[in-house]
């Protein structure tokens, strides 16, 4: 059907263009979705929308049928994450997942890399991706796309060869803190997979597998590591899980690290945001942002909408033990400090 949409729209598509997308991508719990949700306040940037699943492969025909047939009022509800981010069917939310999850095989198996990089070629992902893209841009009437998608981290490399000009935000959180936000979440969608079942398919679906009963760890080339993530988090044992999430937060940014360090060109294309100094500068952070995205124009309007609706979260505080505490020290300490920790 996507395929149709595209050969149905060939002559409006060959007039739009692609210009420097950007992509927000990370470990979950370091503030992607309010990074995404700030980026498509832009007027002129397009991103997927809650209501845009299933019909996800046909974005301008269903943007029609939305046009003609969508409430005109639409009530907020705090989002399953339990986070304070009220959200409604036309909030910007990461689906793109269920693209890439057509064209490649293993994206979700911890027990191989997950990595794309700049040597991956998928030539019919490819076309389908950048019409996607186009059609949507189409539809929405705007000139820039945004993505959120927390397993773009391991293909960074093969974003910006497909994208040269593309932009990269990447959050990153101080290791106590987002472990236990990480354990939280896992909890909570644990619990939420036991008492309605069916949510776990829909997880699938969507391609999101960082938290409840189907949990997948992002494999970015190191399997044994890996293995030993997922055996902690097996375990009984609170501070083994503990162990088991920090271990995975100092494996994807140490991949991040490393790859920031061997290409310039991904150092020069990626900005990075630490959680803390965007709830505590809002303001010089969200310009630093905007710059980046090369979304200079409405920038004013964006950061103050903000400034006063960013902060960090006082609905929990992390609860670890002495031995949980040391567990990540231990296991974060070097990846931390290259990001300033």
């Amino acid at each position: 059907m996507g395929n149709l949409e595209t050969k149905m729209l060939a002559d409006q598509l060959d007039a739009q263009t692609i210009e420097a997308p950007v992509y927000i991508t990370g470990l979950a719990r370091a503030g992607t979705t309010i990074l995404l949700e700030i980026i498509a306040r832009h007027p002129h940037v397009a991103t997927h929308q809650y209501r845009d699943f299933p019909f996800i492969y046909t974005p301008f025909w269903w943007h029609q049928t939305l046009q003609q047939n969508a409430p005109k009022q639409l009530e907020s509800a705090e989002r399953a994450h339990g986070d304070r981010l009220e959200v409604t069917p036309e909030s910007p939310e990461a689906m793109e997942e269920m693209l890439w999850m057509a064209f490649f095989d293993g994206l979700h198996d911890p027990s191989q890399s997950n990595v794309l990089d700049a040597d991956t070629t998928n030539e019919k992902f490819e076309r389908f991706y950048r019409d996607h893209i186009r059609k949507l841009l189409l539809a929405e009437g705007k000139t820039r796309y945004a993505a959120k998608g927390n397993y773009n981290v391991t293909r960074l490399e093969y974003l910006l060869a497909l994208f040269p000009d593309a932009r990269f935000i990447v959050p990153v959180r101080r290791p106590q803190n987002q472990v236990a936000s990480l354990r939280k979440q896992h909890k909570l969608f644990t619990k939420a997979a036991r008492e309605h079942p069916r949510s776990v398919a829909h997880l699938q679906r969507v391609g999101h597998y960082e938290f409840g009963a189907d949990r997948r760890a992002i494999n970015a080339g190191d399997r044994k590591l890996v293995a030993s993530v997922e055996s902690l988090w097996k375990t009984d044992t609170s501070a083994d899980q503990v162990r088991g999430w920090a271990r995975y937060w100092a494996h994807l940014y140490g991949y991040l690290a490393d790859r920031l360090d061997a290409n310039p060109k991904l150092r020069d294309a990626v900005h990075l945001v630490r959680y803390e100094d965007l709830c505590s500068n809002t303001e010089r952070e969200l310009h630093a942002l905007l710059d980046h995205a090369q979304l200079t124009d409405s920038q004013d309007a964006i950061v103050a909408h903000y400034a006063e609706r960013i902060s960090a979260p006082s609905y929990y505080s992390p609860d670890f033990s002495d031995e949980e505490r040391a567990a990540i020290d231990e296991e974060t300490a070097e990846v931390a400090g290259w990001f300033g920790y």
